[in-house]
């Protein structure tokens, strides 16, 4: 017994619980942290760059309020002004922003999708009367009055993007007419009345919303220099839109231009591209429902400062489209836009059996830990009922202090076996029948050797 009285298991035990404690605390702060810093992610504000250009230009002042607008919501804007569409689209492509505003039929990426239609641009192709010789009268009627008439003749495009050449190859490849044989010249957007004037220039065409003020300035400023426009529809635009699904059939109704004299006098058959903002498919798609929402909740309210806001539809859905919508902008449109716990409960579920699974891996593996615990436990209450058979037996109180000694030793192992949970409550209630046994054997024995009765070692509200 004398392990007993030197083991100094007890002060081990009581740095190991002291250890076991703070580690607990530190667990339990790391947990809190890890809750924190994952609901602060999910519920920050997050910030998408999206490319416009040029400067100065309708797109660029739709996407400055829009900034201005969602400044405080759940998904905010930074733009990054480029020179055109064309750059925008090589941000995106290269990863440098997150969304762009472009025209459908450019070269977009492979991985591009729609989150938004902002407007349609429409094709309006016209003729005007030749300039009059120098002193003499101006024409009264246009040499071109349909697209079959094209054919030798040059055509002014406003704009310098290459699109819009691409465009016009279609739409007079699709009607049947050699566009090799149809002479383009392109003409910046400042250079409308300059393009009006040029004798050389037979026919004009811009591509833009209807009610763009380059494509009504336009008109009247060949209606001014020659005379009155006519316009040239576009008879076989259902053809385009069945081959070519970039662009769709329109009608351009009478007197959208002007009201008198009527530009056009009825409506215009023609062709339209949408114009995009655009977003690579692997963007959040969390984000991007959040910004169609967003979007599409004050498109009104941004009517009211920018009447080309008024235009911005929502994308076409439908898996076979030419350009899909965004899986995220879909979610918003179909309804099927899912909140963080519909989307990840399946995760949180399955985190919580691992927990569970872990915790009772734990268990098992604290109780196979402790084997040897509870093999000194049962070691020592056998030697305890050992020490109540030689109490009866014992000739001298020095004898049966030794034993109380011992007794002592067996308590404080038993103890610190409980509050390292290598045995359970039961296990202490038996040790507490022991000692009160041999507690009254001590008492009969002194009792009889005719020695007074000395504090004898009791199991008191610790176990609890």
């Amino acid at each position: 017994m004398s392990d007993l009285n030197d083991n100094p298991a007890p002060a081990r035990q009581r740095k190991k619980r002291k250890s076991y404690a703070l580690l607990i605390l530190a667990a339990g702060i790391f947990l809190f942290g890890v809750a924190a810093g994952t609901l602060y992610f999910v519920l920050r504000p997050v910030t998408l760059r999206i490319a416009v250009g040029p400067p100065g230009s309708e797109d660029q002042k739709l996407i400055q309020l829009m900034t201005q607008t969602f400044a405080r919501d759940a998904v905010r804007l930074s733009p990054i002004t480029t020179e055109g569409a064309a750059e925008s689209i090589a941000l995106l492509g290269a990863g440098k922003t997150d969304l762009a505003v472009a025209r459908g039929d450019l070269n977009l990426p492979a991985n591009a999708e729609t989150v938004a239609i902002l407007r349609k641009n429409v094709v309006v192709l016209w003729s005007a009367p030749a300039l009059p010789a120098k002193g003499g009268k101006k024409q009264s009627a246009s040499r071109i009055k349909t697209l079959d008439q094209l054919a030798g003749h040059r055509v002014g495009v406003i704009g310098r993007t290459q699109a819009n050449v691409t465009l016009l190859r279609v739409i007079l490849t699709e009607s049947g007419i050699n566009p090799d044989k149809v002479t383009v010249t392109q003409f910046a957007t400042s250079q409308v009345a300059e393009m009006a004037r040029d004798p050389a220039i037979d026919a004009f065409m811009a591509v833009g919303p209807l009610n763009s003020k380059i494509t009504t300035d336009a008109i009247a400023a060949t209606a001014a220099a020659r005379g009155e426009p006519k316009f040239l529809p576009i008879e076989v635009s259902e053809a385009i839109a069945q081959k070519h699904p970039l662009y769709q059939s329109e009608e351009i109704a009478g007197s959208i231009f002007s009201s008198s004299p009527a530009r056009p006098e009825d409506k215009v058959e023609t062709v339209s591209v949408n114009h995009l903002i655009i977003a690579p498919k692997q963007l959040s798609e969390t984000a991007v429902a959040a910004f169609a929402r967003q979007l599409f909740t004050v498109r009104q309210q941004l009517a009211r400062e920018l009447p080309s806001a008024g235009k911005i539809e929502k994308p076409d859905t439908d898996k076979d489209a030419a350009l899909p919508a965004h899986a995220g902008a879909a979610a918003y449109i179909d309804g099927t836009e899912r909140t963080f716990l519909e989307k990840y409960t399946d995760y949180i579920w399955g985190a919580i059996l691992v927990l569970s699974g872990l915790g009772s891996a734990g268990a098992w593996l604290q109780h196979y830990w402790k084997r040897d615990e509870r093999e000194l436990y049962a070691e020592h209450r056998e030697n305890l009922l050992d020490l109540i058979s030689r109490v009866r037996k014992a000739d001298t109180p020095e004898e049966l202090a030794g034993m109380q000694t011992a007794a002592d030793g067996v308590l404080r192992e038993a103890l610190d076996c409980y509050d390292d949970g290598a045995i359970e409550e039961d296990d202490l209630s038996v040790i507490r029948l022991v000692l009160e046994q041999f507690h009254h054997a001590v008492t009969d024995r002194r009792a009889t050797l005719g020695t007074g009765a000395t504090d004898l070692p009791r199991l008191r509200a610790r176990q609890t």
